[in-house]
């Protein structure tokens, strides 16, 4: 990996964190979603352990031993975000200006996903994939007041996975996998007008505060996970996923710190004995604890100094998942799922991320073509919450400006996927 990937890299996942406008596809914070459409027409409950095609490898790497077959999948998502900012106050040394309601900062965006597993013999089995850990794109307005605090993000990332388990017994299994991630983004934030009067020409209009473009880049991760199998219609699977802090300087020599949450993931699947009914659930745990700040060095030319901490103070997240599948005939099996998924945001808010408490409302099918091929088709619709925000900048010239606003996320999802048996 050379220098310069890694610092574009780490500047992509500045664009994420510090102006991530969030496509409420994504969880809580800024994690996506996106590695199946069976999972979006379930609302990715039991993910770590249903294995009904390849993708379950994104959830547990374990999970690959109840395959007896290569197994290739692929597929895409769309995600359309909604989001308001309303009900704005933007304030220059406490003074307030109003700002007008925006709800078309949102975008739509296009997440690919492909997953292959290889049994080698009744005990081990490999598998590699590709799918986005983040896709979103948003953009307010040039002539927002709030100038700061809006402007332009577009940001993506492609996670390559290489994993492989081993089966210990009829009821034990274990996999574990390593994660190349690359990471793309671009954001910029510039100054208001209204700063630009105020300060008597002191911090002019547009002076830029932060100016990514096209930045890409790589990191490394591991996951590890196991599965249970009671019986043949029971079974339970536990995974983690670590993700590494991770320091970066860009091509002017700006250095920027970066805590990535880990995560684990509980999920369990039953089938009702003679019915075509089965129920399943997730539990996911998201280490949103360890993001406590950015830290900024050697900024060049910006009013927030050449020395800035972000302050996030995030508090660890949960959702909690529980669907059901409906085998209806050879032909056609039936998905529907709901969870609940809890803010990374605690005291401190921010209209850049306009995280809440969300639900998800999910329905699926999958159709089978023949016995070894099938296409699923997954629809969830995202709904958050209003949120309360406040956020103050210091610009180190004797002004500071704020801004105080309701926001509001909303967020469409659809899956389509093939995959097929060889």
């Amino acid at each position: 990996m050379t220098t310069n990937n890694t610092r574009l890299f780490k500047k992509s996942l500045l664009a994420v964190t510090i102006t991530l406008a969030s496509s409420q596809a994504m969880a809580a914070g800024f994690q996506i979603n996106a590695q199946s459409a069976t999972g979006v027409g379930r609302a990715f409950a039991g993910d770590a352990v249903i294995a009904d095609n390849a993708s379950v490898m994104a959830r547990n790497p374990a999970a690959m031993a109840l395959f007896d077959k290569t197994e290739l999948s692929l597929g895409f998502e769309s995600i359309t975000s909604l989001i308001e900012v309303k009900d704005a106050e933007y304030n220059i040394n406490g003074s307030p200006i109003p700002v007008a309601n925006t709800d078309d900062v949102g975008d739509t965006s296009i997440a690919p996903n492909i997953h292959l597993i290889v049994p080698v013999n009744d005990k081990f089995a490999w598998g590699v994939n590709a799918y986005s850990n983040f896709a979103t794109k948003t953009e307010f307005d040039d002539s927002y007041t709030a100038a700061e605090y809006g402007g332009l993000t577009d940001v993506k990332s492609i996670n390559f996975g290489l994993a492989g388990s081993y089966r210990l017994s009829e009821q034990w299994s274990f996999g574990a996998g390593l994660d190349l991630i690359y990471g793309q983004g671009t954001m910029k934030r510039e100054t208001s007008a209204a700063l630009g009067v105020a300060s008597g020409g002191l911090v002019p209009a547009g002076t830029t505060l932060v100016d990514v473009d096209e930045a890409d880049g790589w990191a490394v991760g591991f996951n590890v996970g196991t599965v249970y199998e009671l019986d043949e219609n029971n079974r339970f699977g536990l995974s983690y996923r670590y993700s590494p802090e991770i320091t970066a300087k860009d091509d002017k020599g700006q250095e920027i710190t970066l805590p990535l949450p880990d995560i684990a993931e509980f999920s369990g699947y039953h089938k009702i004995e003679d019915t075509k009914f089965a129920v399943h659930y997730s539990v996911q745990w998201i280490g949103w604890g360890a993001f406590d700040q950015i830290d900024f060095d050697n900024l060049q030319g910006s009013p927030l100094g050449s020395t800035y901490a972000k302050q996030y103070q995030w508090q660890d997240g949960w959702h909690y998942a529980i669907g059901g599948t409906y085998y209806l005939n050879d032909t056609w099996t039936l998905r529907t799922g709901y969870m609940y998924d809890t803010s990374a945001q605690d005291k401190l808010t921010s209209i850049s991320v306009p995280d809440s408490d969300r639900q998800w409302f999910s329905a699926g099918f999958t159709y089978h073509i023949d016995t070894v091929s099938n296409v699923d088709f997954g629809f969830t619709y995202l709904m958050g919450d209003d949120v309360n925000v406040s956020e103050n900048t210091q610009l180190g010239t004797g002004l500071s400006t704020g801004v105080n606003a309701t926001t509001h996320a909303d967020a469409i999802l659809l899956g389509l996927q093939y995959s097929r048996s060889f």
